[in-house]
């Protein structure tokens, strides 16, 4: 038998084009998986054997003259507006749940409602991750499944009870409730006035137009001996004051929001990564 019968004639595995190989399939010739493959990687594996899970930029933020007028800017101010609906569910399937199942803990409910928490935990964790991702340009990778060592359903129930990444998403929905509501009503406010003020000067006749008032109105008042105390905004200094406040609010709504949101990225990785 010739020696050169276990070679590949003619050409190598290393020297295929590979702009045509597939990053998530298997390699020809050892049929095993491409290790680029995150997918492959044993889910139980520690992170010697399998390599750290880094969390990564996705986006670069916008200069500071160009924030206001910047995708990037209203992907987090929408983060900021659409976090107080998801927060509110969280919060109330999470409160519901732990409570009930402290409730039935000394019977043999408890323990099913208390996985059901860990395990819903994780589907609202997968939701946030997926927001940072798509929202505030946050890759986070997520956390190693759920390890059943015991067969069976009550396997299953005790591994979710003694899930440490589920509890940790349960309390990521529990501290950062009362921050999304803040981070809600900072951030709309913010955006409202500063665009409403800087647009006053475009809208400023249909006071005169079609109300009584000359302008925009700031206060009206009585003082102590019946005098009354009227301010409106309709001179041409006066509008073009309102409509600079505005704009200084419009140029500083993007660094609050970012302020904003940098502690929810923080929490994402510290609670919901792996």
């Amino acid at each position: 038998m010739s020696s050169h019968s276990t070679q590949r004639s003619g050409f190598d595995r290393h020297d295929t084009d590979a702009s045509h190989a597939d990053p998530y399939g298997a390699d020809p010739y050892t049929s095993e998986p491409y290790a680029a493959d995150p997918y492959a990687a044993d889910p139980y594996a520690t992170d010697r054997e399998q390599g750290p899970a880094r969390v990564r930029r996705t986006e670069e933020p916008p200069y500071f003259w160009r924030a206001p007028f910047s995708s990037y800017t209203y992907r987090e101010i929408g983060y900021a507006l659409t976090g107080l609906p998801v927060a509110v569910a969280g919060f109330s399937l999470g409160i519901t749940l732990f409570a009930l199942g402290l409730g039935t803990f000394v019977t043999v409910l408890g323990l099913p409602v208390l996985a059901g928490l860990t395990a819903s935990a994780r589907g609202f964790g997968r939701l946030e991750r997926s927001r940072a991702r798509g929202m505030l340009a946050l890759d986070v990778p997520g956390p190693r499944p759920v390890r059943v060592v015991r067969p069976g359903a009550w396997g299953a129930v005790t591994a979710r009870i003694g899930d440490a990444a589920g509890w940790k998403a349960a309390l990521y929905q529990l501290v950062m409730f009362p921050w999304a509501v803040f981070s809600f009503v900072v951030s709309l406010v913010f955006l409202l006035v500063g665009w409403v003020l800087t647009l006053y000067p475009l809208y400023h006749w249909v006071y005169p137009t079609f109300t009584e008032w000359p302008g925009l109105q700031l206060f009206d008042f009585y003082d102590s001996e019946g005098v009354q105390h009227r301010y409106f905004i309709e001179s041409p200094a006066q509008i073009a004051g309102v409509s600079l406040l505005g704009l200084l609010f419009v140029f500083l709504t993007p660094a609050l929001v970012r302020g904003l949101t940098n502690v929810n990225r923080l929490a994402v990785q510290g609670l919901l990564g792996r």
